[in-house]
This record gives structure tokens, sequence and C-alpha cells, in this order.
């Protein structure tokens, strides 16, 4: 039982960060309206949080490799809630809101190198798949959560109300986390001897990494833009669209759940990933297609854009652990982790470039296409992961197994997912 707990906590703790991090887009109206911001000024801004993230990841990891994942998400997202207070109360301008958001970003970055760690810690391989996909919902529930109260709180009480609304949910979860939650126990043995380097002669992890990290793109094109694409497009109110976007991001927690027991079920991670690529694909083509010529079905297929892209995250990070092993997966999953976020974070103001030169089918195009790449280098097997899978599984190994099992090593690292 008390796995569960500490999986609700990681839980909570991501969506909390995933809420200002890839929150900002929903404020893309209000920003345009009230601070007279161009959209490309509004990308840069949407990309200041995952900016922040990306430089302090590695510190974070270490840190937690030191005194552990509960002090190091506390202390983090509590002082993510300070640098949210001052962008929601102090700050004056773009120069210095930017700012205090890329210091946000760098103080939710503990959450991302050690939640992933304390949910992992607690569960075996046959469990991981489900336990993943649980913990990975925090993205588009943190999305959805912000596109559901920042735009009719920015309506009624202007940005100050949005950013306090996040200053408080992160101030929230910090003190929680520091007073319930455990940290795992470290695996034993973990130093008995150096470990291979999973990268040397083997190309599958970077092609892991390259694949997810495409993916990022559709995701965040999804995500980032049709709110302003429903409002601009087809003449939706940011309310409303920020209503129907977060429906699309509780579909999308739905799916990474399904996926990961799917996962779990054939005991394959990769194979689904590419299928989904491709999915993935065709729907954001299809969305293009529909922004290029406005039609009812224009927001169904954004529904389902943002849902499905949202899908394979918590493969790629499963089976980056498992093909890394215990010794390697948290430098293997900071890797990823920085591909994922680097991404996430060119993407915002790079597609609000292209939008503003020609229109939104072409960004989506660009995304779909982006997609299909992702598809072809997905690599539908590891026989190394595949038969780590199977040796953690065996019977021995208990679903609910307690901190310092076969799970909790192959989440022991610098950085995790």
């Amino acid at each position: 039982m008390r796995r569960w707990m500490m999986l609700a906590l990681g839980t909570a703790a991501q969506t909390a960060a995933c809420a200002f991090v890839y929150g900002i887009p929903y404020l893309a109206d209000d920003l345009r309206k009230q601070e007279q911001l161009t959209l490309t000024q509004v990308g840069l801004l949407v990309a200041c949080p995952t900016a922040g993230l990306v430089l302090a990841l590695y510190l974070w990891g270490a840190a937690a490799d030191r005194w552990g994942e509960r002090v190091v998400i506390a202390l983090g997202l509590g002082a993510a809630a300070g640098a949210l207070a001052a962008a929601a109360w102090g700050a004056h301008g773009m120069v210095a809101f930017g700012a205090l958001l890329v210091l946000a970003g760098a103080a939710g970055a503990s959450v991302y190198s050690a939640s992933g760690r304390l949910v992992m810690g607690w569960f075996a391989a046959r469990e991981r798949g489900l336990a993943m996909g649980i913990r990975q919902t925090s993205t588009p529930l943190g999305m959805g959560l912000a596109a559901l109260a920042m735009p009719p709180l920015a309506a009624a009480h202007g940005l100050t109300g949005a950013m306090g609304f996040l200053a408080v949910l992160c101030g929230v979860i910090a003190v929680l986390i520091a007073v319930f939650a455990a940290d795992p126990a470290r695996a034993k043995g973990a130093a008995a001897g150096p470990a291979p380097n999973p990268y040397r002669g083997d190309h599958t992890l970077w092609r892991i990494h390259g694949s997810a990290a495409l993916l990022v793109v559709p995701q965040f094109t999804a995500g980032a833009f049709a709110l302003v694409l429903l409002v601009d497009v087809r003449g939706w109110s940011p309310v409303h669209a920020g209503q129907l976007i977060a429906v699309a991001q509780g579909l999308g927690a739905v799916s990474r759940i399904v996926v990961g027991r799917w996962s779990d079920r054939i005991g394959e991670r990769l194979r689904p990933m590419r299928r989904l690529a491709v999915v993935t694909s065709a729907v954001v083509a299809a969305t293009a297609l529909t922004t290029a010529f406005p039609s009812p079905l224009t927001a169904v297929l954004l529904v389902v854009a943002i849902a499905l892209t949202a899908s394979t995250n918590g493969l790629s990070f499963t089976s980056t652990a498992e093909l890394a092993g215990p010794a390697w997966s948290g430098r293997a999953l900071g890797v990823h982790n920085t591909g994922q976020n680097l991404t996430a974070a060119v993407v915002p103001p790079a597609m609000a470039a292209i939008i503003s030169a020609t229109a939104y089918w072409p960004g989506f195009a660009l995304a779909a296409a982006t997609a299909g790449v992702s598809a072809l280098i997905v690599p539908v097997t590891s026989r190394r992961a595949a038969a780590r899978v199977a040796a953690e599984s065996a019977p021995e190994s208990e679903a609910g197994s307690a901190p310092g099992s076969a799970a909790g090593s192959a989440a022991d690292g610098t950085i995790s997912a």
C-alpha cells in the first residue's frame, strides 16, 4: 500500500511542476492583449521555464544522489513556489517575468530529477510500465489543470491571479512531500564493480533518445498552440478553448496509463512506441489539413492529437532505464530527459516564428513529419532490455517490492525520469 502512496506523491509533485513549466501557453491570449506581446515574444516566454529546467537537471540529480529524493523535491518545489510568487506579484516587464520563469523552471527541475526515482524505487519490473505510465500522466494532468484554471483566473484577476495559483499549488505539494514522502532504499551491491557502458558498441539507447526527442515536437506543437489556434481560426473564447484542452489533456493522462499497462502485458516497450509514433504522424497531419481548411473537425482532431502525443513518454523513459541497467540508468535517463526538454524549449518559439511567418497548418505539417521520422528510428526490439525485464519479472521478484528491489536499482543513478 505504501508504494501507491509514494506513486501518488511523486505524480502530484510532477503535476505541479508541469502545470507551470508547460502551462504558460494558456496565458498566450492574455499576454498578447494585456502585455501587448507578439506571438513570437509569447513563444519565448513559454520556453523560459523549460530553459531553466534543462540548465539545472544534472545538479538536482547530483543533489538527489547525496541527500535523497524527499529533500530535493520539497526544497526545489518550494523554491519554484517562491519564484512564481515573485512573478505574480513583483515582476515588471517581459524581461523580469521571463527571468523569474527561468528560475522557477530551474527549481522545478528537482522534481524531474527525483520523482521518477521515488516512484520506480517502490515497484518491480512487472508493474513498472503501469507505475511509470501513471507517473507520466503528470504532464497531461499538469497541462490540463493549467488549461482549465489559468484562462478564467487571468480573465478575472489578471496575470497575478493565474501565476499566484501556480505558486500556491507548488507550495502545498512541497509541504506534502516534506511531511509524507519516503525515499526508497539504495540497492545493495550497486557498487560491486564497474558495469559496461551500454552506449559502447550499441546505438539502441541513442535511437530511443532521438526518437523520444522528435516526438516532443508534435506534443508541444499541439499543446502550446491549440488554444490560440482555436481562438484565431475558430473564434473560440480562451476560457472555452482551455476547457476543451483540459479534456484533451485528461485523455492524454488516460492514454499513458493504458499504454503503460499494455507494455507490461506484452513485455515490450519499443514496438508499441513505434506504432504510436506512426499513428501520431497521421493524426497531426490530419490536424494540419483541417487547420488549412477550417471545419468542425479541427477541434476534434486537436483533442485527439493532444491525447495521442502524450501516450509514448512513459514507454521511452521505462525502456531507457531497462536497457541501461542499474549502474547506468541515472546517466542514461539524464541524457534522455535533457534531450526531451531541450526540444521542448526550442519548439514553442520556433513554431511561433513559423506560424507567424506563414499560418498554423505548416507548423502542424512539420510536426507530423517529425513524428514520422521518429517512427523510423525507434529500435523495435532490444534483446538486452527484454532479457533484463524477464529476469526482473521472475516469480521470486514481488510486484510490490520494498525499496531497494530490482526496480529500485534500475531507478538508481544521477538523474531519473
